[in-house]
């Protein structure tokens, strides 16, 4: 990592926001996986890969060297919130979700248009999340060992976002949203090869494209598009 800056995310705490390649262009930001951080597989990938500028990578909250809220309450709109903090700092980039933040990126894509130049949904692990509908409610119990750190993850993160619901008409109406909105072509991209139900009806959406990292890569990095 070449340059970790603290973010502020209201009163949840900081957020840990790498710029792990610095150059002229587009920027990128990079979401990880549920468990993961800002080293994940696809950071290296747009680290060696991306045809633009800066390449940031966020640690989610509970995540990596970001905070972790007491008690848990982890929920993707908190992530997407991290995000749009992320945002803020960085300016316009296009952002490329893997796992769990391939559904942060398309919630960020539909809520922030103006700042998302391309949304890249990728494989890895927290895709399908808790599946379409809800289970049986479960109160979480964590005792913390008080002889050890807090740990990264956070096990109430692992837990509820793990869990986390995704009704696929909730997912397509934030895909509609970055699609009227944006003020590109082709605002998301599925690079998944996995489908949940979430993902089939973003697929669905006129102005979705099926396509590889790369050649979202060259899509989203020429600094003409």
């Amino acid at each position: 990592m070449t340059d970790i800056i603290s973010v502020t995310h209201g009163r949840l705490g900081q957020l840990a926001l790498h710029r792990v390649r610095a150059g002229d262009g587009p920027p990128a930001l990079v979401l990880h996986g549920l468990g993961e951080n800002a080293t994940s597989v696809l950071t290296q990938l747009l680290v060696n890969g991306w045809p633009g500028g800066d390449v940031w990578a966020l640690d989610f909250l509970g995540h990596g060297a970001s905070a972790r809220p007491k008690g848990g309450g982890y929920t993707c709109e908190h992530l997407m919130a991290d995000t749009d903090a992320a945002l803020a700092h960085i300016g316009a980039a296009t952002v490329f979700g893997r796992g769990l933040g391939a559904y942060v990126a398309l919630l960020i894509a539909g809520a922030r248009p103006d700042l998302v130049h391309g949304a890249v949904l990728c494989d890895g692990p927290g895709l399908n999340g808790g599946g379409p509908s809800p289970s049986t409610p479960v109160v979480v119990a964590i005792t913390p060992d008080p002889s050890r750190p807090a740990e990264a993850p956070d096990p109430f993160a692992l837990v509820e976002l793990g869990r986390d619901v995704r009704p696929a008409d909730y997912a397509a109406n934030f895909c509609r949203q970055a699609t009227w909105l944006s003020d590109i072509d082709i605002p998301i991209t599925v690079a998944a090869v996995a489908r949940p139900d979430w993902l089939v009806a973003v697929l669905d959406t006129p102005g979705v494209q099926a396509a590889t990292i790369d050649d979202a890569m060259k899509l989203y990095g020429s600094t003409s598009e």
